[in-house]
């Protein structure tokens, strides 16, 4: 049945839920039975009779609720393939702080917390708590969000839970997906029409408001309080593989919101997190699903990419001309141009002769720079006898392609033709895999890290395409980009290369190349591709709303068979981050003791574990890098912190405007790479002089704020704390931030608002405003311009109007901070991290700071010697305390300190200095020529 016909499905069958009986209380929570009741109704599939309910208090912050079959046949993610936190070793039910609570007939549940036993329950699934039904489509063009009934359903391709929200709810999360409506997902209030989430990986150039890569059934909801005038965040996790749409809608007229789950497989496995602030949120989760890899300091800094290098000497011409411009190169990238025949783990004879690119990586690592190739999820299959590919032959020799139903080999298409994939329930895939890229990097590709792409997995067929193929038909199956019948001739809006030519320069001849009078929309989608006729009969009943149509367009055929007997149609959710996990064990064989730097496409709740992301194939587009901002924000919560966009857009072409403001955007953003598509107009950062100058700014302030980051994402990797935050995180009480997401901190001391729209000496800090930005805690926080130190005459809850000249991006420190800082950036972070420190310390108005920093070799696997640099500043005291195991060479050469009065005196480890400086205007004093260890406590004191 097709989601068209949803509308009545179960209003007709008359569905009356379950009825719970033989409850039992255990150490932990409760076990209990749940049976049909009335007859089966069958709307989507065969009812399942008979249910478990089981509940664990697991932590006092987290509760476990699960539903699942009573026959335990329904798929469930193995514990071999998602290891989540143990079950609970002690009773913490009496002290937890959510209790479960429910109604045995018809079943249901809500979730409120023990604090607060009368306040709105965090999750409701009570028929009172919902609107009355029957309810017309919600969006009015999509029938299957017309709301009939909102009974439990269980069934074996059909499941269903729907609980109430506070009416208007700030809900976060949910992905991955480029949402219109923003950071803040769309619940269908203040104009909104609501969210149809739709969870099944999909290989597809970043849509709005359509599934795509990754699959996350995580949302943060945060709620403020008007009476108390004072916020509280938790967190639902559905721990499911399964395709699904999950619905956010307010029905007309109604006093609530609703999130409603519809599944077509699978169990209703949940767990909720008390938070109660957003980051808590993101610090429980991390601790179920686990916390984010460690990420190597070269990781950190700017890395380069083109598809269009077409051979060795173009990839080193590029580093030699980023040298020569003197902007800072980290890391360099090869696209499948690298490869022999479109070929994973080859290397093209003529055009990427192995010993050519064997002499250029050890003329990076000479330079202290790194490299790092792709790979994609398919493998070529060998055609004839005399095709000799040692990845297919290995492959077949262990055992370890996807198969058909009848056990033949599964054959998809990617780009270097018919293709097999491996299967990560195989016993011998790791092996596979680590033997492939040992191989080649042996060969002479010795990379630093690998680039994971097309692993949703993405095949061009429709399903399998094995069945009656010509295998010996060798050719690409579409045609590349920059190819005949496939140029690349677009551009930004408002550049029309008809009138200015194809440069993308910002003025030609001292004109503007941008038309204001083109419009700048935000689209919405409309009626997914499962609501169409004629909906293949092998899919679901239930036809989610996948954008591509059935589930098997673009990627495996959904009866695709795993080793275990697991069909691809359960299964599929979990290919890229069981991928990224082999990935990342080979890489530890391969390089021993050292940190594994992946950078992945598809992932699924743990991924953050093994591998980073980039926000996949976006474009060259201001929208787009409006929408780098949500993505980096989305996967924070997903314990994915080390993200990052295609800086100046990937797809089309960019303009000199438009990479401008990127470059500088992505420099305060995890990870930065500048990648655009074969075809496109060159975009490395030396085309254009004023993009040079606005990078080498940029990167300057990067590399100065390392230490930070670095602090930052160690945190991350110990305890979950989200690196990037969205303002409310900090500020929790202040509305008027909840949907702020063009504006976002670093870590809690760094605000970056960045100009997002063309032709703009003026930055855009909220959607709803024209040249404004707004500066958290209504007053009560000090902000000092980063690059002057002047204090900010913010408007206290309200918008302030900044300037932003082109090669400008506004950034402010807040008050209270202690920052560790490169004193002398370099041109690669190995250079960096040799020179001294400098110590930036922003005092609050009652002459108070505090900092952290984290120090260690920058890439060995943790447990390693490191050492914690702790800094508090009050009333013209600062003390360094510190504490580990690692040395730290460099010394701290200078001390700022913004917010005091000029002193007479400055007394360093309790030898008095004699020279210093102070600045009046932002009450600023220089201690420089300094040579303090930071292996030791020391005191600084001014008076």
């Amino acid at each position: 049945m097709s989601a068209l016909d949803f509308g009545h499905a179960l209003a007709e069958s008359n569905h009356k839920g379950y009825t719970l009986s033989g409850l039992q209380h255990t150490r932990t929570g409760l076990i209990a039975n749940l049976s049909l009741a009335g007859l089966a109704c069958n709307a989507f599939g065969q009812d399942i009779a008979n249910l478990t309910l089981e509940v664990n208090y697991d932590t006092a912050t987290r509760l476990h609720v699960n539903i699942f079959d009573a026959a335990k046949a329904q798929f469930t993610i193995p514990s071999s393939v998602i290891d989540l936190q143990s079950a609970p070793k002690s009773v913490v039910k009496n002290n937890s702080d959510l209790v479960f609570n429910w109604e045995p007939s018809p079943f249901a549940f809500w979730i409120t917390r023990s604090s607060e036993p009368d306040a709105k329950p965090l999750f409701d699934t009570r028929i009172s708590s919902l609107p009355n039904t029957p309810i017309s489509p919600v969006i009015s063009e999509d029938n299957s969000t017309a709301l009939d009934a909102f009974p439990l359903v269980f069934e074996d391709q059909y499941l269903q839970l729907t609980s109430s929200l506070p009416l208007g709810a700030n809900v976060y999360g949910l992905g991955e997906v480029v949402a219109s409506s923003g950071f803040r997902r769309d619940v269908g209030t203040d104009g909104g029409v609501g969210t149809i989430q739709t969870m099944w990986a999909r290989n597809i150039a970043d849509p709005i408001d359509e599934n795509v890569y990754g699959s996350h059934p995580i949302y943060l909801e945060h709620r403020f309080d008007e009476s108390t005038n004072r916020s509280k965040s938790h967190g639902v996790f559905l721990f499911s593989a399964s395709g699904s749409d999950i619905l956010l809608l307010t029905p007309p007229s109604s006093n609530v919101s609703l999130i409603e789950y519809r599944m077509i497989g699978g169990t209703l496995d949940f767990y909720f997190f008390s938070g109660s602030t957003p980051q808590k949120v993101i610090q429980q989760y991390g601790e179920l699903v686990g916390l984010p890899t460690w990420q190597p300091a070269f990781g950190f800094g700017f890395h380069l990419c083109r598809w269009g290098y077409m051979d060795v000497n173009d990839t080193r011409d590029q580093v030699a001309k980023m040298r020569e411009a003197n902007i800072p190169l980290e890391v360099m990238w090869n696209d499948i141009n690298l490869y022999h025949a479109l070929r994973d783990f080859t290397t093209d004879p003529v055009s990427f002769p192995v010993e050519e690119v064997r002499a250029f990586i050890e003329d990076l690592a000479a330079h202290h720079q790194h490299y790092i190739p792709i790979v994609d999820a398919a493998i070529a299959k060998q055609v004839n006898a005399t095709d000799i590919y040692d990845p297919y032959t290995r492959g077949v020799e262990l055992d370890t392609f996807i198969k058909n139903p009848d056990g033949s080999e599964y054959v998809g298409q990617v780009w270097p033709g018919y293709t097999v994939f491996p299967d990560w329930f195989s016993n011998k895939s790791d092996q596979y895999w680590a033997e492939a890229l040992g191989n080649w990097s042996a060969s002479g590709v010795q990379f630093s890290g690998i680039w994971l792409d097309m692993n949703e997995a993405a095949s061009f067929c429709d399903g399998s395409c094995g069945t009656g193929a010509n295998i010996s038909n060798t050719s690409v199956p579409t045609i590349l980009p920059g190819q005949p019948g496939n140029l690349i001739t677009d551009y930004p809006e408002g550049y029309n290369a008809t009138i200015s030519g194809p440069s993308g320069n910002i003025t030609i001849n001292g004109t503007l190349t941008f038309n204001q009078t083109v419009p700048r929309t935000i689209t919405k989608r409309g009626i997914g591709a499962g609501n169409q006729n004629g909906v293949d009969l092998n899919t679901p009943p239930y036809a989610i709303h996948n954008g591509a149509g059935r589930l098997s367009l673009r990627t495996l055929a959904t009866n695709a068979t795993h080793a275990g007997g697991y069909v691809e149609l359960d299964v599929h959710n979990l290919w890229g981050m069981m991928e990224e996990k082999a990935t990342h064990k080979a890489l530890q064989s391969i390089h021993p003791g050292k940190r594994p730097f992946l950078i992945s496409r598809s992932t699924f709740p743990s991924s953050g574990k093994w591998t980073g992301h980039w926000l996949g194939d976006n474009f060259s587009k201001w929208q787009y890098m409006y929408f780098n901002i949500q993505g980096v924000l989305q996967f924070q919560i997903f314990q994915i912190p080390f993200v990052g966009a295609d800086t100046c857009g990937f797809n089309s072409n960019t303009d000199e405007e438009l990479c401008n403001r990127w470059m500088q955007l992505s420099a305060f953003m995890p990870f930065y790479r500048n990648h655009n598509e074969m075809g496109a107009i060159s975009q490395e950062p030396y085309r254009w002089d004023s993009v040079a100058n606005a990078s080498r700014t940029a990167i300057t302030q990067r590399y100065t704020l390392l230490p930070y980051w670095y602090t930052l994402f160690a945190n991350a990797s110990q305890s979950g704390a989200p690196p990037v935050r969205a303002l409310f995180y900090e500020f929790p009480d202040e509305p008027e931030l909840f949907a702020v997401d063009r504006q976002y901190l670093v870590g809690r001391d760094i605000l970056v608002t960045p100009v997002l729209t063309p032709n703009a000496s003026t930055v855009d800090g909220q959607y709803i405003c024209s040249i404004d930005c707004i500066f958290p805690g209504r007053g009560s926080v000090i902000w000092r311009d980063w690059y002057t130190h002047d204090v900010v005459n913010a408007t206290s809850g309200a918008n302030t109007t900044l300037s932003a000249p082109l090669g400008h991006i506004n950034v402010h420190i807040r008050d209270g901070a202690a920052l560790l800082l490169h004193s002398q950036p370099a041109y690669t972070t190995f250079e960096t991290r040799s020179g001294p420190y400098a110590l930036l310390v922003s005092l609050a108005g009652d002459g108070a700071a505090f900092g952290t920093a984290y120090i260690d070799d920058g890439e060995t696997v943790p447990p390693t010697p490191s050492r914690t640099v702790q800094f508090q500043a009050s009333k013209g005291t600062l003390k360094v305390s510190t504490q580990g195991s690692f040395h730290v060479p460099q010394k701290l050469e200078v001390v700022t300190i913004l917010g005091t009065s000029k002193p007479s005196k400055v007394v360093v480890g309790g030898k008095s200095v004699k020279t210093f400086e102070y600045l009046s205007k932002q009450e600023k004093l220089i201690v420089s020529g300094l040579n303090v260890d930071l292996n030791g406590p020391v005191t600084v004191t001014w008076s």
